[in-house]
């Protein structure tokens, strides 16, 4: 079991930015798959951001080019920089750590945190 613990949500104007950050209660950090996704109302829950063990990225297309996942592994620690944010980001955002020594890992997932971007 992992315990996650979300920060950094509010309200932002467009074209603003914000940092989220994901504190992970675990001694095996360095070797879960971390990711952030979000859930508008209304609509499935989708990926923003994954960072694996070894540092490579993957970004949702909606994000490509403003977000930023940043992980620190001596601090348990997993942001993402939101710059020129958009009303349509809008959504809670959820923190996940999967195990890729686990096929189809759902993994383990924070409380969330909301994200508004409105003027």
């Amino acid at each position: 079991q992992v315990q996650l613990v979300e920060s950094g949500g509010g309200l932002v104007q467009p074209g603003g930015s914000l940092r989220l950050s994901c504190a992970a209660a675990t001694k095996i950090f360095s070797m879960y798959v971390m990711g952030w996704y979000r859930q508008a109302p209304g609509k499935q829950r989708e990926l923003v951001a994954t960072v694996s063990y070894n540092g490579g990225t993957t970004y949702g297309d909606s994000v490509k080019g403003r977000f930023t996942i940043i992980r620190d592994n001596v601090k348990n620690l997993v942001d993402l920089q939101m710059d020129s944010l958009r009303p349509e980001d809008t959504a809670v955002y959820y923190c996940n750590a999967a195990r890729p020594w686990i096929i189809d890992d759902s993994g383990f997932w924070g409380q969330g945190t909301q994200v508004t971007v409105s003027s």
